[in-house]
C-alpha cells in the first residue's frame, strides 16, 4: 500500500517545511513496526518548488493469518495491496502528531492552508461513492481504474488509483483520510467499540456533522452497530453551525450592503447581456453560488450547455433546488478554479462574478494558469469590487472589506494592472467597464474586465 503526499511552494511556505509538520526529516528513510507489518516513510523529491513524501505499508499476510481475529482466512487476497483499515491504522502510528495538529518546532505552520495533493496507489472503491465522500470536503478527485485482466477481457474492476487535490491544512487532509479509508473498507480488521465512536467524533470534528453523507459515514465506520450509530448521530446533532452556512449568510449580507445602489442585479444582467451578445453557446459559471446567473442564462435557447461550478457543495445544492424543473443543459459540478478540470474543456465562455477576491493572492497565479492557459475560452467576463468606492458605504467601517471571506479588494488601478498583465501573458485582449453609477472621485462600485481571444 503506497501513499504519496505532495506539497507545492507558497508565498510563505517552502516545500521542505512539510518535514516539520509530519515530524519526519527529508534526509532520512524511517521504518516503523505495526501489528500487521512494517511502514516505511521517505521523500522521493525535495526541491524549492515541490516536496513529495511517501508512506509504504508492507503487510505480512502470513503473520496476519496466524494472528486470530484479523479477518483473513487465506494467504491470497487483496488485503495486503489495497488501501484499507490497515492503512488508516498505520497512518495513525506514523503521523500521530500531524493528525492531532501538533508541530513543536514550527507551530505557525499547522493552521496554514497548503497546496496539497495525495495519491493512493490502489483503493478498492466505487468512484461515484468516493467522489460523494471527498467532493463536499473541497477536494478535486481523480480516479484511474486498474483492469482486472485485459487479456481475458476483464476490464472494469473495483481497484483504482485515487488522486485528491486541495488547498487545505495538512491535519485536515490526514483526518479525512483516516476516517474515510475505513469507510470504504467493509472488512475492518479491528473490533469496533465505544473507543472507535469517540475516535470518529474526535477526528470528524468540524466537518463530519455537515457532510451530506454523514449517516452513511457513521454507519460504515462503526460497522453498522445500531447502538453506536444512534449515539454518534445524536452527538453530531449538537455541533455548531456549518461554516458554509456562515459564508452564504455573508453573501446575503454583502448583497444587502449593495442593495440601495441595485448593484447585484445590474452586475448579473450586464454579464448575461455580454454572454448573449457573444453568440457562444457553451458557458461556465465559475463560482456560481446559489445560481442567480444560471437562472438568467437558461432563459435563452442560445446557451446549449451551462456548467455551474462552485467549491461550496451546499451552494450547489441550493442552486439545483432553485431550478423548478430539470434542465438537461445545466450541469452542477463541485470543483475549484485553482485546478485543471477536464470536464470543462471545450468551454467557449467563462463568467467569474465576484469570485477572484475570495482567493488568497498567492493562489491567484494558479487560477490564471488554469483559466487562461488550460481552459482558454474565447471569452472571459470577470467582475470584482472596486475598493475605491468602499468609503461611500456608510455601514462599512474604514479599511473593511464587503464580505468576511474577501482576501483582497482591488482599486481601479490595481485591477487594470492585473488585467493587462494577464491578457498580455496569455494572448488575450481586455476591455474594462464600470458597473453601477460612477462617482466622480471614487468611480463605480464594481468593475469588470472582458477578455477576448
Amino acid at each position: 500500500m503506497l501513499m504519496t503526499l505532495s506539497c507545492q511552494a507558497g508565498a510563505d511556505f517552502e516545500p521542505a517545511d512539510l518535514g516539520y509538520l509530519v515530524h519526519k526529516h527529508p534526509d532520512k528513510v524511517q521504518t516503523y513496526a505495526v501489528a500487521h507489518g512494517q511502514v516505511h516513510v521517505f521523500y522521493p523529491e525535495v526541491s524549492p518548488q515541490r516536496c513529495r513524501l511517501s508512506m509504504l505499508l508492507e503487510i505480512d499476510p502470513v503473520g496476519l493469518v496466524r494472528r486470530p481475529g484479523q479477518g483473513l482466512e487465506q494467504y491470497v487476497n487483496d488485503r495486503p495491496y489495497a488501501a484499507s483499515s490497515f492503512f488508516a491504522v498505520a497512518m495513525n502510528r506514523v503521523f500521530r502528531d500531524a493528525l492531532g495538529g501538533k508541530c513543536k518546532d514550527r507551530p505557525e505552520l499547522v493552521q496554514r492552508p497548503l497546496d496539497l495533493e495525495v495519491q493512493l496507489s490502489v483503493v478498492r472503491c466505487s468512484p461515484d461513492y468516493l467522489r460523494q465522500l471527498f467532493l463536499p470536503l473541497g477536494y478535486a478527485v481523480e480516479t484511474h481504474n486498474h483492469p482486472l485482466d485485459p487479456q481475458l477481457g476483464w476490464q472494469q474492476g473495483p481497484y483504482h488509483t485515487v488522486t485528491l487535490k486541495a488547498v487545505t491544512q495538512l491535519h485536515k487532509l490526514l483526518n479525512h483520510l483516516y476516517i474515510l479509508l475505513p469507510v470504504l473498507d467493509p472488512q475492518k480488521h479491528y473490533y469496533v467499540d465505544q473507543d472507535e465512536l469517540e475516535k470518529l467524533l474526535r477526528k470528524g470534528e468540524g466537518w463530519l456533522a455537515q457532510h451530506p453523507l454523514k449517516n452513511s459515514i457513521v454507519e460504515r465506520y462503526l460497522k453498522f452497530r445500531p447502538g453506536l450509530t444512534r449515539d454518534a448521530l445524536a452527538r453530531l446533532q449538537e455541533t455548531p453551525e456549518d461554516p458554509e452556512t456562515v459564508t452564504l449568510e455573508a453573501d446575503a449580507a454583502e448583497e444587502q450592503l449593495e442593495k440601495p445602489i441595485r448593484l447585484h442585479d445590474a452586475r448579473l444582467n450586464r454579464v448575461c447581456e455580454l454572454l448573449k451578445e457573444s453568440g457562444l453557446n457553451h458557458v461556465v459559471d465559475m463560482g456560481c453560488g446559489t445560481g442567480k446567473l444560471i437562472s438568467r442564462l437558461r432563459r435563452f435557447r442560445q446557451f446549449q450547455r451551462i456548467q455551474a461550478v462552485d467549491v461550496s457543495y451546499q451552494a450547489l445544492l441550493m442552486a439545483r433546488e432553485k431550478m423548478r424543473a430539470e434542465d438537461a443543459r445545466v450541469e452542477f459540478l463541485h470543483g475549484s478554479l485553482l485546478y485543471r478540470d477536464s470536464r470543462l474543456q471545450g468551454c467557449q465562455a467563462v463568467a467569474l462574478v465576484e469570485v477572484i477576491e475570495h482567493l488568497d493572492l498567492p493562489r491567484l497565479r494558479a487560477c490564471e494558469k488554469n483559466l487562461f492557459g488550460f481552459l482558454r475560452p474565447q471569452l472571459v467576463v470577470l467582475t470584482t469590487p472596486n475598493r475605491d468606492y468602499n468609503v461611500l458605504f456608510e455601514s462599512l467601517s474604514a479599511g473593511s472589506f464587503r464580505h468576511h471571506d474577501h482576501r483582497f479588494e482591488w482599486t481601479r488601478e490595481e485591477f487594470r494592472e492585473w488585467g493587462l498583465r494577464v491578457a498580455g501573458a496569455h494572448g488575450y485582449r481586455v476591455e474594462f467597464e464600470d458597473l453601477g453609477d460612477v462617482h466622480p472621485e471614487h468611480g463605480a462600485p464594481s468593475q469588470m474586465g472582458v477578455f477576448r481571444r
